[in-house]
């Protein structure tokens, strides 16, 4: 990285872009055009500033993305090959990586890993402690020759929680993709009134009355969470890997007070406590009224609940006197740089061109995936869009998830034991007992 960055500095664009670390092929590397009088030009300049060279090289890069998005990937690489054709040859292969399972798949070979491949937000810290992820700071100069902007220009594009998310100690390492890796609350309007979906309490007296249910999933730390970030609690990472909690404490009130409301919500005849992945099938079931959950489940939720499908930020929950707004995680995904790269410059400018605003557009056009990017988030055609407006408004209410490994088991049985009734709400005693077993299994060390 030291000699990426160096290159950078003192050497023409023709040897950084492809030199990540391999002395060997840089006499191979005649790269994207000779500039050393680009990197003598301002760096407010944020225009396309090198010429086409005299002859192309010759370029390989892998990328990987979803299965179901390779179609528009490759539509996507198309393009990329077209606007900078004059610059070098490209052979540039498309491979399938789901963004939930990238870190495994790369973690396992970090040097055979794809050039450019998309990740969930909740993985980046990995990545980054594996070395798997080349520092898009130190591409600023690329940026700015070829692709005629700079890091900051990215920043400022894209919702500050992304850029946020992308961001490790002050150092950007990932291009931000989509900012729809979150959950909100579906609901039939036929049945329940705006006025019903703002508490938990108005939720749910509104749906006993008619004969049906409200679900979500308890047992997982991704969504039980939403009730302690609401209510100012935190999560976050330790220098060992562990993670820090304080749910066996107090914020806005106590944790223990969050339990309780927790266990008023649960304890609803009109509650549904839905396993984890299966709110599709319950909302299919007909038996619901309203849900928690993602853009994800937009489809099942559209057909179930037809003229009548409408959705919302979270409900308050009841602490004592106060309704506390419920809070969510505001997940993201982000499209990296392997640090291994032999061709760091180029696979910069891919990953990002797959992510910037135009074809952000087209992923919402063609996909429906929530943009990161301000300008599209805005745009007449995605603030229409039922789900994605919905998680919008709870995005307000969003925590971006920094937690260790440690984490998730003792969250999915806490939550399985506020959801089976397992607790007494009269019992603070017990509770806080709970939930100091839950802080001291999930702030473990990592083995």
């Amino acid at each position: 990285m030291k000699k990426l960055v160096a290159l950078l500095m003192t050497m023409s664009m023709a040897v950084s872009l492809a030199a990540c670390g391999n002395s060997d092929t840089q006499e191979n590397t005649g790269n994207v055009a000779e500039t050393s009088q680009a990197q003598e030009s301002s760096s407010a300049e944020a225009s396309t500033s090198v010429e086409a060279p005299a002859e192309k090289q010759d370029v390989s890069l892998t990328m990987w993305g979803a299965e179901e998005d390779q179609a528009m990937l490759q539509s996507m690489i198309d393009s990329f090959k077209e606007h900078y054709a004059d610059y070098a040859n490209f052979d540039i292969q498309l491979g399938v990586e789901s963004e939930s399972t990238a870190k495994d798949t790369i973690l396992t070979d970090v040097e055979a890993a794809a050039d450019v491949y998309a990740f969930a937000s909740d993985q980046l810290i990995d990545l980054v402690k594996a070395g798997a992820l080349l520092s898009i700071d130190s591409m600023d100069e690329a940026l700015q020759a070829y692709a005629g902007k700079s890091v900051a220009d990215v920043e400022s594009a894209n919702a500050t929680g992304s850029v946020e998310a992308a961001t490790y100690e002050d150092t950007l390492y990932a291009f931000p993709m989509s900012a729809d890796n979150g959950y909100f609350l579906y609901y039939d309007s036929s049945v329940l009134t705006e006025e019903d979906v703002a508490s938990w309490d108005s939720l749910l007296a509104a749906a006993d009355a008619a004969g049906k249910k409200v679900a979500m999933t308890l047992a997982s730390g991704w969504y039980n969470a939403s009730f302690f970030y609401g209510a100012g609690f935190t999560t976050g990472l330790n220098d060992d890997g562990s993670t820090s909690i304080d749910w066996n404490g107090t914020a806005d009130v106590s944790g223990v007070e969050v339990v309780q409301a927790m266990l008023d919500i649960t304890g609803n005849s009109a509650f549904l406590a839905a396993a984890d992945g299966d709110i599709s099938n319950q909302i299919a079931s007909g038996t619901l009224c309203a849900a928690v959950s993602g853009t994800w489940d937009a489809t099942a939720a559209q057909e179930a609940f037809g003229d009548g499908y409408a959705a919302t930020k979270l409900p308050t929950f009841t602490v004592g006197e106060q309704q506390i707004q419920q809070g969510s995680v505001a997940g993201f995904k982000l499209v990296g740089v392997n640090a291994y790269s032999q061709n760091a410059g180029w696979a910069a400018l891919l990953a990002d061109w797959i992510t910037n605003e135009e074809n952000q557009a087209i992923r919402f056009e063609q996909r429906e995936i929530g943009p990161s990017n301000n300008n599209v988030a805005a745009s007449d055609a995605v603030m229409s869009n039922v789900a994605i407006a919905a998680l919008s408004e709870q995005s307000a209410y969003g925590v971006v998830q920094v937690v260790g490994g440690n984490y998730w088991d003792p969250t999915a049985t806490f939550g399985e034991m506020i959801a089976q009734g397992s607790l007494n709400r009269d019992d603070a005693a017990a509770i806080q007992e709970a939930l100091d077993t839950l802080v001291e299994g999930v702030s473990a060390p990592t083995q």
